[in-house]
C-alpha cells in the first residue's frame, strides 16, 4: 500500500512539472504570437524604427535593428553578429534620410545580402538642410545622401508618411496578411494623429520659441511646430570657445534656462554652458525605441524651456 502511494504521488508531481512547462511557454510565447519560423525578418537601422514596424507587423514580424539602444548611428561601426542576423532578412527599411550609419554601411550590408529589398522609409518626405553641413546645390534643392538634415522621424508628421511606406511594403511581402496590417496602421495612424494634435495645442501656448540644443536633432520637429533649435555643436564637430561664447549669447538674450542633450553625447560643453547661465540640463533621446511614449516626454520637456 505504501509503495503503491509512493508510485501515484510520483506520478502526480511528473503531470504538475509536464503542466507548470505548459504553462510558462504559453505564457512566453503568448496566445497570438506566431511561431519564430512563420515570422517575416525585417531590418532596419535604429530603434525608432522598431515600433514602427513592430505596430504593423506584430507578431508577424521579427525587427532587426542595426544600431542599438545608446549608440550613435553618426560614429556606430557596425557588429558581425548583427550582419548575420540582416543576411537572413528579405526586407530592408533603410531611414533614407542621409543618416551617416547608412552612408557607411548599406553597400557592406547589401553585400552580406544581395537578395535583400531595401526600402526607403523616407519617401515622399520633404527634407530640409543638414545644420552639421550647411550644404545646398546651385538650384536650392536638398538631396538625403550628403545634404539632408537626417533626423526625419523626430517629427511625428514625418512618422505617419513613414508608416504608411513600411505597410506598403509589408503587404507586398504578406498580401495573405493585409487586412491585419492594415487595421494594425490605421491604429498606430491614429495614435500619431493624437500626438500631433496635443503637441499642436500644447506648444501654441508657449512664449518663447527657441529651445538650446546640444546636438542639432530636432530639425523636423522645430519645424513641424514653430520652433527654433539652436545648437551647441556645429558640423559634427566638438564647439569651441567662440561657438559656445556665441551660444551663451543667444540663450542669454533669449532666457533660456534648459540645455537638452542627448544620451548619445557627452554632456561637459553643455554643462559648462548651463554653468554660465544658470540653466539645467535635460536628456532627451532622439533614439528611443518607445517612440509615442518618448514623444510625449520630449514634449514636456520643450514646453518647460
Amino acid at each position: 500500500m505504501e509503495k503503491r502511494l509512493k508510485i501515484l504521488f510520483s506520478v502526480s508531481l511528473l503531470i504538475l512539472a509536464i503542466s507548470t512547462v505548459f504553462i510558462f511557454t504559453s505564457m512566453v510565447s503568448g496566445p497570438d504570437e506566431s511561431p519564430e519560423e512563420d515570422r517575416i525578418i525585417v531590418a532596419a537601422s535604429i530603434m525608432p524604427q522598431k515600433e514602427f514596424i513592430e505596430k504593423i507587423g506584430k507578431e508577424k514580424v521579427h525587427v532587426v535593428i542595426m544600431v542599438p539602444s545608446g549608440a550613435d548611428p553618426h560614429t556606430y561601426e557596425i557588429e558581425p553578429r548583427t550582419l548575420q542576423e540582416v543576411s537572413q532578412a528579405p526586407l530592408y527599411f533603410e531611414v533614407g534620410s542621409g543618416l551617416e550609419f547608412e552612408l557607411n554601411y548599406m553597400d557592406k550590408i547589401k553585400s552580406v545580402n544581395p537578395d535583400m529589398k531595401v526600402i526607403n522609409s523616407s519617401k515622399g518626405l520633404e527634407f530640409i538642410p543638414n545644420p552639421e553641413q550647411g550644404l545646398d546645390d546651385d538650384h536650392g534643392h536638398v538631396h538625403a545622401e550628403n545634404e539632408a538634415d537626417p533626423h526625419v522621424w523626430t517629427s511625428p508628421r514625418n512618422v505617419k508618411v513613414m508608416v504608411e511606406n513600411i505597410y506598403q511594403e509589408l503587404i507586398k511581402a504578406d498580401p495573405e496578411n493585409k487586412d491585419f496590417y492594415q487595421k494594425n496602421k490605421d491604429e498606430y495612424i491614429f495614435e500619431l494623429e493624437e500626438l500631433d494634435q496635443k503637441i499642436v495645442q500644447e506648444i501654441s501656448t508657449k512664449e518663447n520659441k527657441k529651445i538650446l540644443v546640444y546636438h542639432p536633432a530636432w530639425g523636423y520637429f522645430t519645424r513641424d511646430y514653430g520652433l527654433q533649435q539652436i545648437a551647441i555643436e556645429k558640423e559634427g564637430k566638438e564647439p569651441t570657445p567662440q561657438s559656445m561664447a556665441n551660444v551663451i549669447e543667444q540663450a542669454k538674450k533669449n532666457n533660456i534656462k534648459i540645455i537638452f542633450v542627448s544620451p548619445q553625447f557627452s554632456r561637459d560643453n553643455a554643462d559648462f554652458i548651463a554653468e554660465e547661465l544658470d540653466a539645467e540640463v535635460v536628456l532627451i533621446d532622439p533614439l528611443s525605441p518607445d517612440y509615442l511614449e518618448n514623444m510625449l516626454i520630449v514634449l514636456e520637456a520643450f514646453k518647460k524651456s
